[in-house]
């Protein structure tokens, strides 16, 4: 009588990661099988524990190596209380931060139109103001700042009330229980001057200045439309005959002749939100914005938003966004990166100077009925610099 054949195929002895033969196996609770040493460190890289294989979330305790049923409130002790239970009370305690964050914002905000309206009755000031308008701006420097840290804070927080992963929620509570420290502004006044100045030309310059730092965005402003960035490629079926794209479809420049091409059809895609940058520096004129996908692409229009074309304009040290009557906007050095944000749902499209990290120009209360693209016109053929290439 033949004997039954036990021997099994090397692949079911084989770690999915190192690929040998297994060294202290360890399960998840998908079925799949791993060295403990190669789980631990695939673990180590990650935020939530997945399994490498079928990537199904995977609670572990990463002091016991044991499915979570329990949270565990020190690891020295070893006190547990059930996890739901302990997320149910932090949570409480998550809404009552979120409100107090809240209010050091409006709090400082307050401060901030207090000052500024301050900083305007006080502008024919004389020796002393100048001494205490720079006060002032350090001042709001430091109220911007504060204001910074709490919004990053409040973004946590929401961010963190919306997460349905009962660890992480727990893990992450413990960093933001505590505020980030904060002045107390009751103490600063900011005082009228008491006598006309002479120097109005100098506190003109510090307002002028004022400004500046105020549009200046924050980290957290331009990450928060980065996110939205897509990967534009320009699409040479729907170029301007004069225009030169390179093979890759990430460069354009204008020839100065133009080609005979067919009128073959446009390709589209759309997403409700999205961010692209464009390299524009050394160019002396140039456009470059968003446009609705039935927009006249054969003869002049006006470009403005009425006709469906969101549009920035540089021509000589000039910067305008097109509308009826065009927007000029202040231009207080070169630009070399444009950001160009769009938002559907809000109705929102942006325009940024990436280097700079400064607000250019917002269009509100846009309403988009149709698919939005990029338009993109890198100038007319001069000669260097104008005959660049553009960098998307």
């Amino acid at each position: 009588m033949a004997s039954a054949d036990t021997s099994w195929p090397e692949e079911n002895f084989s770690c999915s990661i190192c690929l040998d033969v297994f060294s202290s196996p360890v399960s998840t609770p998908c079925g799949h099988n791993f060295c403990r040493a190669c789980i631990t460190k695939f673990w180590d890289g990650q935020v939530k524990y997945k399994c490498p294989v079928c990537n199904n979330h995977t609670i572990v305790c990463k002091k016991h190596d044991r499915l979570l049923e329990l949270f565990l409130t020190d690891h020295k002790s070893h006190p547990v209380i059930p996890l739901k239970e302990e997320y149910e009370v932090k949570t409480a305690q998550l809404g009552k931060i979120e409100a107090e964050v809240k209010q050091l914002i409006q709090e400082r905000q307050k401060n901030i139109q207090e000052i500024k309206d301050t900083v305007k009755r006080s502008k024919a000031a004389a020796d002393k103001e100048i001494a205490d308008g720079v006060q002032v701006l350090t001042a709001l420097m430091q109220l911007e700042q504060e204001i910074e840290d709490l919004t990053n804070r409040s973004s946590e927080v929401k961010q963190l009330s919306h997460t349905k992963d009962h660890l992480h929620f727990l893990q992450t509570f413990r960093s933001l229980k505590d505020p980030p420290p904060t002045r107390d502004w009751t103490t600063v006044e900011v005082r009228p001057p008491s006598y006309v100045g002479t120097l109005r030309r100098c506190l003109d310059q510090l307002e002028e200045t004022l400004n500046m730092e105020m549009e200046k965005l924050s980290d957290a402003e331009l990450k928060r439309v980065q996110q939205y960035e897509v990967d534009v490629t320009l699409d040479p079926d729907t170029a301007h005959p004069t225009l030169i794209l390179s093979e890759d479809g990430k460069q354009v420049h204008d020839g100065g002749v133009r080609k005979r091409l067919p009128d073959n059809p446009k390709r589209f895609t759309q997403n409700l939100i999205f961010y692209f940058e464009v390299q524009v520096k050394e160019k002396t004129v140039w456009w470059l914005g968003v446009v609705r996908e039935s927009i006249d692409r054969k003869g002049l229009t006006a470009l403005t938003p009425e006709t469906g074309h969101w549009i920035l304009l540089y021509y000589q040290d000039v910067l305008v966004f097109k509308d009826k009557p065009d927007v000029r906007l202040p231009l207080r050095a070169e630009i070399q990166k444009v950001g160009v944000f769009v938002d559907y749902d809000e109705g929102v499209v942006s325009f940024y100077d990436v280097e700079a990290r400064v607000h250019l120009y917002s269009a509100t209360g846009c309403i988009f009925s149709e698919p939005l693209y990029p338009l993109l016109c890198p100038g007319f053929h001069k000669g260097s610099p104008q005959s660049l290439p553009w960098e998307i």
